[in-house]
């Protein structure tokens, strides 16, 4: 399964980052988050249970972040629940002043081949594209002043 968002935002990829890269806030600046916690840390790498909503129903997944500021990007790997093995990867890319922001998920479901493509379709399009869309499109209106 692979999905990916993508958003333009005029705004500077470094504050896009920061706002990116603060999911602890995330409940608090994203309606459709219910909680993120911090589990551990080991050094710059941080485990998270984390919960959204996808238009009332809820989805809960533990994930493993890598910020990589550098870069302009994060990376995540769900560590637990159903999405288990799947790798995130958030790429900000400075464009004509702003930032173009790419979120693409990527799970390889083990599961036999009817079931795995529901799988792939409830869990990538229905849940995944989602909340991934949700999140850039809210995380475009903080970064670029329409709310705070």
């Amino acid at each position: 399964m692979h999905t990916a968002n993508d958003v333009w935002i005029d705004a500077d990829p470094d504050a896009v980052f920061r706002l990116a890269e603060d999911v602890e806030r995330w409940p608090e600046l994203l309606p459709h988050y219910r909680y993120v916690r911090v589990l551990s840390r080991s050094g710059d790498s941080r485990t998270l249970e984390m919960s959204a909503s996808r238009d009332g129903v809820p989805v809960r997944w533990t994930s493993v972040l890598r910020p990589l500021p550098d870069e302009h990007r994060l990376l995540f790997e769900h560590v637990g629940g159903i999405t288990r093995g799947m790798r995130v990867e958030w790429r900000l890319h400075p464009q004509h002043g702003g930032t173009y922001v790419v979120i693409e998920h990527d799970l390889d479901l083990k599961w036999p081949s009817g079931i795995r493509q529901v799988g792939e379709l409830v869990i990538g399009t229905i849940f995944v594209s989602n909340i991934a869309g949700k999140t850039l499109r809210r995380i475009k209106q903080i970064a670029e002043g329409e709310e705070k």
